[in-house]
């Protein structure tokens, strides 16, 4: 179940101000600890610090790899990429500079799978809370 709370757009320069949205309402954040416990639970041969030791890894694999300029794949779950956060266009090849013209990197995931908005809105009730 997915609880929500409306809330209003205040921003006065908006063209949806004074408007009402939804915003999901978040339980609790979940860590790797938390996560390899939980699977542990799922009557898994594998112990609670292996799962998790197996995931912490897999973490550190996935900046690895990432670093290396490769996406990472996990089926039904995500596309892990990189992206660069631009500041600014140079006028000519030759002007661009790294250090003017980029802000950063940002790490970017894209859904597969089973994680699909399609199946997502499939599975998902959303409730409203205080009503």
């Amino acid at each position: 179940m997915i609880f929500y709370e409306l809330r209003q757009n205040k921003n006065m320069e908006s063209k949806a101000y004074c408007k009402w949205f939804a915003y999901p309402i978040i339980k609790e954040t979940i860590d790797l600890d938390s996560l390899a416990a939980h699977m542990a639970s799922h009557n898994t041969p594998y112990s609670k610090g292996a799962i998790k030791g197996m995931l912490t890894d897999m973490v550190g694999c996935i900046k690895e790899l990432l670093l290396e300029g490769k996406n990472v794949k996990i089926a039904d779950l995500a596309i892990f990429s990189l992206g660069i956060k631009n500041n600014g266009g140079a006028d000519k090849t030759e002007d661009f500079q790294v250090s003017k013209h980029i802000k950063g990197v940002k790490l970017r995931a894209r859904a597969t799978g089973d994680l699909i908005t399609k199946s997502l809105n499939l599975e998902a009730s959303l409730r409203r809370t205080g009503v």
